[in-house]
Parts: structure tokens; C-alpha cells; sequence
């Protein structure tokens, strides 16, 4: 037999109204329980605020999260930190790139003077310091920051840059560009010495850095090492020293004696003598258009014997060093012949010839009797010296009569 359910069960299982609709109490047949306000008849006190969500947790839909506005007007600060941090270096980089060392040089020179201001006297607002303690300063040598002013004062001297007294700590001026200041500035010490600048000027000269000039000069045991252990450095210094000697002819008489005193360089110099001595002989001739005759005469050389010499010349050049030298002997031998026998077909050159070396052998034998002495004639006597003299004297006489003889009548 079935039980009804009874209507306090029955109400039990029904649904839960609509908290927008209240169903009147006598259709209800439900208690409920009265709200705080309707069984107090006081307001219900405010929900609490909302606390920032967990992290890793989003807040609900529809609400802001305070975390979210701090965090964004953080990372504002940061990017507009860091875009002043790169602007600054930026800035300072192209001042650099433009100016280079002149940069630091100017800090230096607005601000130091050798040995700091004299008693009771400032530049300007600020007195200037010296160069140890601008060095303290700065910490690093007083060596360094002299270079810097030293550097600065070279400039200066060539109007450059303004002078020391123009200039104020803390106040900057145009600079020249970055180019300019390697003439001027040397990382070395030794730079500053007459050794130095000397060093320094062959050294731009040259095109290269006066610091890698001066450091060779500082260390001549490297470069002993590097010219022994490598053939370039070797050839480089050979030029060098070849360059040098027109300059310097103590150099060259060392060098001539070292190489006397070694017997098989000796050999070596020599052969080479002789070899250069043969081409400059057919070389001469075809930079020059004369020829030398026996005699030892400057004559124009005929066309034929310079394009004899011409093709001597294009042979030798043709050669190695070490088979130079036989055919030089042999092209200086045969322009020589060329010569001989250019003179011998050409009547009034021969005659010039054969004056000229007629002449020279008198002036040889005039200054040989000038030179001679008979104040100790006792001991010179010798009866065969006597009859030489006189056979000379005979030949001499024979030679002023034909001589007369040959000339105009009038003489």
C-alpha cells in the first residue's frame, strides 16, 4: 500500500523560485528564512573589495587589474630610460667618430696646466690643475695625460686648435676632425724626443702609423729577429739602408769596410762592380746619345751604335741575376768595338781622337818631371838613368820639330 508523500516532503522536491519572482505564501506552503535587513531592519553591510587575482590568475571578465596599470606605467619608465640611455651613447659616439682623440685632448687642455695654477691666480670661474692631479683625477699616468697635452700644443702651434689660455674648463669648442689627430697625438713616449719626431715624420711619410715606427725603434733586437728569420723584412731593410746612405756617409764607409773585411762578400761586391759598371756603360748610351771613345771623350753616338746598345740591353734585362753578368761583359765588349770603329771612319773625329790622347799623355809625362826633386842629386847619380834622360830629351826634341814642322808656316 502506498503512503502520499506528505505536503512538507512534497515541498522538498520542488525547484527553488526565481529569486525575481516571490510566489505569493499561500501557494508556497514554505517557510523561508527572513533576510538580515527584513529581520533587523538595518541595511546589509558592503561587499568587501576585490583583491588582486593570484599570479597566473586573471581577474574575471569585466573588472580592471590594478597589477595590469602598474606593470604598463613600469615598463613606460623603463623604455623611456633606456631609449635616453641609447640617445646618450648615440650622441656620444658620433662626437667621437668625428673628432677622435681631440675629444679627450680638449678635456685635458681646458683643464691642465704643467705643474697647476700659480698661487692666488685661477682661470677663469675654476682654476686649472696639473697634470698629476688631473691624473689622480682621472686615474690613470700623468705619462698619458701629457701626451694628450702635448699633443694638443703641437695643434695649436700649427693653428689647429686654439691655444691653452683660450680655453676654459668645462666650456667646449668645434674640434677638428678624427683624421687630423693622429698627425699630432703619438701613444709613446719616445714620440716626444728629436729621435722621435724624426722617427714620427719618415714614418707618415711613409704612410704608416708613427706608433708602429717607434716601436720598432724601441726594440732593435725584434728587429734583428724578423730581419734574420724573414727574407721580406730582410729586403725591406736592404732598401732602407740603401735609401740611407746618400744621407748618411758614415753608414756607407761601414758598410764598405764590413763587407771588405768578409772575403767571399767581398767577391760578390766586386763582380757586381764590374757587372753594373758594363750596363750603366751601354745603358748610358741610349739615355744619353753620346758615346765615351778610348780616349776617354763625350762624343754623339751615331744611331747605328745605339741600336746596337739597345739590343744588348733588352737581352740583359731579359736574364736572371746570375747569367747577367757574363753577358754584360760581353754587350759592354762589343759597343766598345762599335765605338772604336765609329771613331776610325769619321776622319775628324779620328784626328780629334788622336789629339786628345796625344795630349794626355803629354800633361802625364810634364807632371811626373814637375814632381820630381834634386836636392839630394848625389844620391839619384847613376850613369844609366843619365842615358835614359838623354834618350828622352833626344825624343822630345825630334817630337818638337816634327810638331813644328807640321803646323801652319806663319807659326
Amino acid at each position: 500500500m502506498t503512503t502520499p508523500p506528505s505536503p512538507t516532503a512534497l515541498a522538498t522536491q520542488e525547484p527553488a523560485a526565481s529569486a525575481d519572482v516571490t510566489p505569493p505564501a499561500e501557494d508556497a506552503h514554505v517557510w523561508t528564512e527572513p533576510t538580515a535587513e527584513e529581520s533587523t531592519g538595518n541595511p546589509a553591510p558592503p561587499a568587501p573589495p576585490a583583491l588582486p587575482a593570484p599570479a597566473g590568475e586573471r581577474a574575471p571578465a569585466g573588472e580592471p587589474d590594478p597589477s595590469e596599470s602598474t606593470e604598463g606605467a613600469e615598463s613606460a619608465e623603463r623604455a623611456e630610460s633606456a631609449e635616453s640611455a641609447v640617445r646618450r651613447d648615440a650622441r656620444e659616439f658620433g662626437t667621437f667618430a668625428r673628432t677622435g682623440g681631440w675629444t679627450f685632448a680638449l678635456m685635458v687642455a681646458r683643464s691642465v696646466r704643467p705643474g697647476g695654477a700659480p698661487a692666488g691666480q685661477a682661470d677663469g670661474p675654476e682654476p686649472k690643475v696639473s697634470a698629476k692631479e688631473f691624473a689622480r683625477l682621472a686615474g690613470c699616468s700623468p705619462e698619458r695625460v701629457m701626451r694628450f697635452w702635448r699633443a694638443w700644443d703641437r695643434a695649436a702651434d700649427d693653428g689647429v686648435v686654439p691655444v691653452f689660455e683660450a680655453l676654459e674648463p668645462g666650456v667646449d669648442i668645434d674640434l677638428p676632425d678624427a683624421d687630423v689627430w693622429l698627425g699630432y697625438y703619438t701613444s709613446r713616449s719616445s714620440g716626444d724626443s728629436p729621435r722621435g719626431q724624426a722617427i714620427s715624420a719618415v714614418a707618415e711619410a711613409e704612410g704608416i702609423r708613427p706608433t708602429k715606427a717607434l716601436e720598432v725603434a724601441e726594440n732593435p733586437t725584434a728587429l734583428r729577429a724578423a730581419i734574420l728569420a724573414d727574407p721580406s723584412t730582410a729586403q725591406a731593410a736592404r732598401h732602407a739602408l740603401l735609401d740611407r746612405l746618400e744621407d748618411d756617409p758614415e753608414l756607407g764607409e761601414e758598410l764598405a769596410k764590413d763587407i771588405a773585411r768578409t772575403g767571399e762578400l767581398s767577391k760578390t761586391v766586386a763582380s757586381a762592380a764590374r757587372t753594373a759598371t758594363s750596363v750603366d756603360f751601354v745603358r748610358d748610351i741610349i739615355d744619353k746619345g753620346e758615346m765615351t771613345t778610348p780616349s776617354g771623350e763625350r762624343v754623339p753616338a751615331p744611331e747605328s751604335v745605339v741600336a746596337e746598345a739597345k739590343q744588348h740591353l733588352t737581352l740583359i734585362e731579359g736574364l736572371d741575376e746570375e747569367d747577367e753578368a757574363p753577358y754584360a761583359a760581353d754587350a759592354q765588349k762589343a759597343v766598345r768595338s762599335l765605338v772604336a770603329e765609329a771613331v776610325d771612319s769619321d776622319p775628324q773625329l779620328r784626328a780629334h781622337e788622336s789629339r786628345v790622347r796625344f795630349e794626355g799623355k803629354v800633361r802625364k809625362a810634364a807632371k811626373a818631371f814637375e814632381e820630381l826633386t834634386l836636392d839630394d842629386a848625389a844620391e839619384l847619380y847613376d850613369e844609366e838613368l843619365l842615358e835614359q834622360l838623354e834618350t828622352l830629351q833626344k825624343a822630345i826634341a825630334e817630337c818638337i820639330t816634327e810638331l813644328r814642322a807640321a803646323g801652319p808656316a806663319d807659326s
